[in-house]
């Protein structure tokens, strides 16, 4: 199956429609041509016309996992939540978008207002499930990041993996 080059599609198209285009491209996993019609949008983009909100948190995802412009893919995916807050979608874009940051507190922030907003939207429970849960701090009376709870819980951790059977 040859892929086709997204620039003999309709070159007519509205600002939305290659929005909508480029979106449905990225959830099919054709981040490539998804991305050229984002961009297309991005480019064509006149005052008179919005752009879904799904838009920017696409747009900023791809730029920063496919063009490594993280900070401007975080804005981006954060400009989507200001759009509109109830779109579970955004908040998955965000949270990885954090990830790819570096900022994995942040991303597990955001994974879990996302599933306030819906609790059974698969793709943030398995973001949730991929990073973890965090153990309560072990000095509860302690900021989570005071040294002696960063201390002790690093060594809680060491003691729990040598107490695992090993795989052998």
């Amino acid at each position: 199956m040859s892929s086709v080059d997204p620039r003999s599609e309709d070159e007519r198209a509205s600002t939305a429609e290659m929005a909508w285009r480029g979106i449905e491209r990225c959830r099919q996993g054709d981040w490539r041509e998804g991305l050229y019609w984002l961009g297309q949008a991005a480019d064509a983009r006149d005052a008179s016309q919005e752009l879904p909100s799904l838009f920017f948190a696409y747009l900023g995802f791809g730029m920063a996992r496919y063009q490594g412009q993280t900070q401007q893919g975080l804005l981006l995916c954060r400009h989507a939540l200001e759009l509109e807050l109830y779109q579970p979608e955004s908040y998955y874009f965000l949270a990885r978008a954090h990830l790819l940051a570096g900022d994995r507190r942040a991303a597990f922030d955001v994974v879990e207002r996302g599933l306030q907003i819906d609790p059974t939207h698969e793709q943030l429970l398995k973001l949730r499930d991929q990073l973890g849960r965090r153990r309560p701090p072990v000095l509860p009376f302690l900021q989570r990041r005071h040294p002696l709870n960063r201390v002790l819980g690093r060594l809680r951790h060491h003691w729990h993996q040598r107490r695992r059977p090993s795989a052998g």
